[in-house]
C-alpha cells in the first residue's frame, strides 16, 4: 500500500511510520521539514506547507492519506478536496474531545458532539479544540465523498510524548519518597500507547474503515490506583502514595490533567475516562501490557538531559500541597 503521511516526524507520526514500515508499506512524508529534519532520510519526503502549498502533490497518486496534523477545518477540507481523486481513502486523526458532555459514562461514537457558534474560528483553545475537530471530520467526509476514517484518539502516551501528561508518573515514582496521588485510587483513567494507536491506524487504513472510531484504552477498567501501583511494582523504588481528594486540589487551585497529570475532578466529569472503544476493539484494536508502556516511557524520558518539566507539578509545589494536606483541621 502506498501511503501519503501528512506530518510524520513527531510522536504519533513517527510511530505510524514505524508501524507502516513493519507492514511493508511504501511511505511518502509531506511536511514543512522543520521538526526532526534528519529523521527518515531514507524515505521519500516532499516538503511544503499544507496551507496553500498542496500543489507539490499534484502529479502523484497514493492508496491512502493519513492526516496526523489537521486541526483547522479549512485546511482539512483543502487537503481532502485536493487529494480526493489522488487517494482511495483518507484517515483523519481526530480526538475523543469531540464529545460535548464529559458526564456521560461509557460514551460511544453516537455521543453528542461539540459545536462552535462561529465556525470561521481558527484559534485553537481548550474550548475550541474539540469542536474544530468535529468540523474537520465533517470536512474530510464531505470532500472524500464518504471515504474517510476518523480516529478519535484518547490521551496518547509513550516514548516521545512531549506533553508529559503520562510520563510524569513513571518518572515521579522512580524518584521515590512520598508521592501526592490525586483524587481516589478508584477513579478511572484512560490512555493509549502511541505504538498501539499507530498499529491500529495502519490496520484500519488497510481495511478502508470509514466513519468515527473511539480509540483509547485499555480494554478493561483501569483505575488511578492500579496505574500507580503498577508503576511502583515495575520500577521498584521505595515510594508511597498519599491520596489527596478532589475538593482539596480544587481549593489549592491545582490545574487538572496538565499540572496534575491524568487527574480531573469527578463531579461533572464522570464519563471523562470511561469512553467506550468496543467498536475499535471489534475492528482489531489491541493493547500492549501497561508495564511495557511504563518502562519504555521511563527509559525514553531518562534520555532528556536537564529537562525542567515546564507544565507538570513542580517538586516544591508537591511538598507544599502534601504539607497543607497533613495540616488540615
Amino acid at each position: 500500500m502506498k501511503i501519503l503521511l501528512l506530518g510524520g516526524t513527531v510522536f504519533l507520526g513517527r510511530a505510524i511510520v514505524e508501524a507502516a514500515l513493519a507492514r511493508g508499506h511504501e511511505i511518502t512524508l509531506f511536511n514543512r521539514g522543520k521538526s526532526n529534519p534528519g529523521l527518515y532520510s531514507h524515505l521519500e519526503q516532499i516538503h511544503g506547507d499544507r496551507d496553500g502549498g498542496l500543489e507539490v502533490l499534484a502529479s502523484r497518486r497514493w492508496d491512502v492519506v493519513i492526516d496526523t496534523c489537521g486541526y483547522v477545518p479549512r485546511l482539512v477540507r483543502d487537503a481532502a478536496a485536493f487529494l480526493a481523486d489522488k487517494v482511495d481513502h483518507y484517515t483523519f486523526i481526530s480526538t475523543i474531545s469531540v464529545y460535548s458532555d464529559n458526564n456521560i459514562v461509557n460514551m460511544d461514537e453516537s455521543g453528542p458532539l461539540g459545536i462552535l457558534e462561529d465556525e470561521t474560528v481558527e484559534q485553537i483553545t481548550g474550548e475550541s479544540y474539540g469542536p474544530l475537530k468535529v468540523l474537520c471530520e465533517q470536512a474530510a467526509t464531505e470532500a472524500m465523498r464518504g471515504r474517510a476514517l476518523h480516529v478519535r484518539a484518547g490521551l496518547i502516551v509513550g516514548p516521545y510524548d512531549r506533553s508529559d501528561r503520562f510520563t510524569y508518573w513513571p518518572v515521579r515514582v522512580a524518584r521515590g519518597g512520598e508521592i501526592l496521588a490525586p483524587g481516589s485510587p478508584d477513579d478511572p483513567t484512560q490512555f493509549i500507547d502511541v505504538r498501539d494507536l499507530a498499529a491500529w491506524t495502519i490496520h484500519a487504513s488497510e481495511a478502508r474503515l470509514t466513519g468515527p472510531y473511539n480509540v483509547t484504552g485499555p480494554d478493561y477498567r483501569l483505575t488511578m490506583g492500579q496505574l500507580l501501583q503498577t508503576c511502583h511494582q515495575v520500577i521498584g523504588r521505595d515510594a508511597h502514595f498519599t491520596w489527596v481528594n478532589d475538593a482539596f486540589l480544587q481549593e489549592q487551585q491545582v490545574g487538572p490533567f496538565v499540572e496534575m497529570p491524568l487527574w480531573i475532578p469527578q463531579e461533572g466529569n464522570a464519563g471523562f475516562s470511561t469512553v467506550n472503544c468496543q467498536k475499535a476493539i471489534a475492528a482489531g484494536l489491541q493493547f500492549r501490557p501497561l508495564a511495557e508502556t511504563i518502562l519504555d516511557t521511563l527509559t525514553w524520558s531518562n534520555t532528556r538531559i536537564d529537562y525542567n518539566w515546564p507544565r507538570t507539578l513542580k517538586p516544591e509545589r508537591e511538598i507544599e500541597l502534601l504539607a497543607a494536606w497533613q495540616q488540615r483541621p
